[in-house]
């Protein structure tokens, strides 16, 4: 197991034990959802449903460490890979597997830089663009936003100039970072993501022909009897949860 995902899963045996009998669902979700599962996790307990503790992180790490017995009750992937990975494994409840959530992918520069104005197509040269700079987004090695971005790039031909430039970020909210951070001069994450931040702005959206939809599937972890995680996944669906989501951009499907 690589040292992160090793050090992931004591976090999360760590995070269980911690909160103890107060604690009635453990979710791993995709970085991206953060900011509207955090205030979800709100409304759930208001209601009186349950507490609800989430880790985040690229799905990839997340799907990694449920395989290593991380203890999780509901698994949000920010793609069908991560969750096929599981499925496969029969680590997740493929009947309770549904697509919840999309999203679309937007090209970021910091919000105080001088940029042209550009469109994403095959006459836009983005390593010229980059000039000596690199461009910020998640590892395409595994982390869901930077597979989507490989596809992009492959379909604009662009992708073997961009390889070498890329800064490969553990998660999206890390590519977001680096942005924000005047590290990297462009980035390309969630519309959802350069949302949340005035630290950003977004200077082009990707076509979403360009590569596979960005849906976000969501499932129970498999031998984790827990009937209030079964009451977040239904949450999950409510028009309650759908206020947060699309509030935050996402198309709620």
């Amino acid at each position: 197991m690589k040292p992160h995902a090793f050090i992931g899963v004591f976090f999360a045996v760590f995070l269980f034990a911690s909160i103890g009998q107060a604690q009635d669902v453990l979710v791993f979700a995709a970085a991206s959802t953060t900011n509207a599962l955090d205030e979800i996790a709100v409304l759930f307990s208001a209601k009186g449903l349950g507490t609800v503790k989430a880790s985040y992180a690229s799905s990839s790490t997340l799907a990694k460490q449920i395989e290593q017995g991380a203890p999780a009750d509901v698994f949000l992937s920010a793609d069908q890979q991560w969750a096929d990975y599981l499925a496969e494994r029969k680590l997740i409840d493929p009947a309770s597997r549904t697509n919840l959530l999309g999203n679309s992918l937007v090209l970021i520069a910091p919000a105080d830089a001088k940029t042209p104005p550009i469109t994403i197509d095959k006459n836009l040269d983005l390593a010229a663009l980059l000039g000596n700079g690199r461009l910020s987004t998640g590892d395409p090695d595994h982390v869901p936003v930077g597979i989507y971005v490989k596809q992009a790039l492959e379909n604009l031909g662009q992708w073997q100039k961009i390889e070498p430039k890329l800064a490969r970020s553990a998660s999206v909210r890390a590519a977001l970072t680096f942005v924000e951070m005047g590290e990297t001069p462009y980035g390309v994450v969630y519309a959802t993501d350069a949302a949340v931040t005035k630290k950003v702005k977004v200077v082009a959206a990707f076509p979403s022909a360009l590569h596979d939809p960005v849906v976000y599937p969501v499932a129970l972890v498999a031998g984790h009897d827990n009937p209030a995680a079964k009451a977040y996944l239904e949450f999950l669906k409510s028009p309650d949860a759908k206020q947060v989501f699309e509030k935050y951009g996402f198309k709620v499907n």
